[in-house]
């Protein structure tokens, strides 16, 4: 029994005490700032958000409106291609810890002899820029391309390297670059994803993590669409009757919405919500985007379309869609190669096959993507990034392969900003060390994110008590490459 029913009443003696009202009142209390706090959620949840892809202005003027990303995954040797290295041919065959000295460390531990390029290299273009016979149609573009040949990476094996490749970090569960463009510029077509990959049928080690959106909102992570028909599940409407069609859509916004009041805000909700929203308007546009119908004959024989090798076939596809894409405001295009006989670009055995197969698939393409680009006026605002996740080394894995190579590789870049038929940074004499102007991926993010408008260390997101950004600490515009 309280103490207050023991007391006897009295007129001079309130029956409570304030202090004893306050300590009976202090539940009470909690539940108006519960229901105030609830009542806010509700308000909130119930008041429609912005949609999370509207165009947001960029830090600065942007030299590019989007990125087409043509990822060789697997790693392109870089001898092979564009950094031509005539000691190699002088001491093919020889031993490589004689002739090149102290060798570090490699994936497979199988160092065979010093090894020259199959391919012949060849000064291409006015530019003069080094491009080897591996890339035929790609070497007519010399001119176009902005070679940097002094790229490094922190990990000698695919997962992580992709990792760090994609998102700045060799972790899994970090945004993609795509997820950050996307996320700091929204995107100017509504009716389309503003990532989107265009899967020619390999996904990388690391899997689909390499395009996700980690702790961004889902909304940024990467749509995929495949290089068959259809290109994605569920594209075209089951209902045949438009009417009957809208009413599904009307019942699921309903619903939606009912759901929102009971839960309040939540990204994985909001996300999913968002994502109904744009498959809804996608089954009326992309059916017409990658309808490519509309094409020319002269167009598609540009590309490749009437090749006798069908991995050329898969990824001129990709490349003429990839254009489509960009020419609709998608902001961030991703492609990956397709498949051929042998492996991607890992070479680590029959490197002339590997790698001529690969080239094969995708040469021609690019190079009718840059030429399609320019001619419509579109590659000075279309910022096109052709990179693996490492490079080879310039001694053989066995007899005829070469092992990973993270200590200096080649990425180049075309349109968007970026200076045509330029070389910069450079390997050691025999291609194995950046040396001159050594950069790593964070440099080549930040450059990416500038061209697009963005101050790399400004574009940040709040998770696990901190901002966090692509390039974490680190990172530095690539000036000299920017016109």
């Amino acid at each position: 029994m309280h103490p207050l029913h023991t007391l006897k009443r009295s007129p001079l003696r309130p029956l409570l005490t304030r202090r004893d009202m306050l300590q009976r009142m202090a539940c009470g209390f909690g539940g108006v700032a519960f229901s105030a706090l609830y009542g806010s959620s509700l308000a909130q949840a119930s008041t429609p958000k912005p949609n999370p892809l509207l165009p947001r202005s960029s830090h600065f003027k942007p030299k590019a409106r989007s990125v087409i990303f043509l990822y060789m995954d697997g790693g392109v040797s870089q001898v092979d291609s564009f950094d031509y290295k005539p000691l190699l041919e002088k001491h093919h065959g020889e031993d490589p810890y004689k002739a090149m000295g102290r060798l570090e460390k490699t994936q497979f531990a199988n160092v065979g002899k010093v090894l020259k390029s199959p391919w012949k290299f060849a000064q291409r273009g006015q530019s003069g820029l080094w491009v080897s016979d591996l890339f035929p149609e790609m070497a007519k573009q010399a001119d176009r391309l902005c070679v940097v040949k002094s790229m490094t990476s922190k990990f000698p094996e695919h997962t992580s390297a992709n990792y760090f490749l994609h998102s700045g970090t060799g972790l899994q569960g970090r945004p993609s670059v795509g997820a950050w463009a996307t996320y700091g510029l929204g995107s100017p077509n509504q009716d389309v994803p503003g990532f989107v990959l265009l899967n020619g049928g390999l996904i990388p080690s690391g899997g689909m993590d390499n395009f996700n959106s980690g702790f961004l909102p889902a909304t940024y992570q990467a749509s995929v669409l495949e290089a068959k028909d259809p290109p994605l599940a569920n594209i075209r409407p089951s209902e045949k009757n438009p009417r009957s069609q809208g009413m599904k859509m009307s019942l699921i916004r309903d619903l939606d919405q009912q759901m929102l009041e009971r839960a309040g805000q939540l990204d994985a909700l909001e996300s999913a919500i968002a994502n109904h929203e744009l498959a809804a308007r996608m089954q009326l546009t992309v059916p017409e985007l990658l309808d490519l119908r509309g094409e020319t004959e002269e167009t598609k024989r540009l590309y490749g379309f009437e090749s006798s090798f069908a991995p050329t076939r898969i990824y001129a596809k990709q490349c003429l869609t990839a254009r489509r894409m960009v020419e609709r405001g998608v902001r961030f295009v991703e492609l990956t190669c397709p498949r051929v006989s042998g492996d991607r670009w890992d070479a680590h055995g029959g490197l002339v096959q590997n790698h001529g197969e690969n080239s094969r698939a995708t040469d021609q393409p690019i190079a009718a993507l840059l030429q399609d680009l320019e001619g419509r006026g579109l590659l000075d605002e279309t910022l096109v990034l052709w990179s693996g996740e490492f490079g080879r080394t310039p001694f053989a894995q066995g007899s005829d392969g070469r092992d990973h190579n993270e200590f200096g590789f080649t990425v180049w870049m075309a349109g968007g900003g970026v200076k045509p038929g330029f070389s910069f940074g450079e390997t050691d004499d025999w291609g194995y060390k950046a040396v001159v102007n050594k950069l790593e991926m964070h440099d080549l993010h930040a450059t990416l994110l500038h061209l697009l408008g963005l101050d790399h260390t400004k574009l940040t997101y709040h998770f696990s008590g901190r901002n966090i950004r692509l390039t974490d600490v680190h990172g530095e515009v690539i000036h000299e490459i920017i016109t």
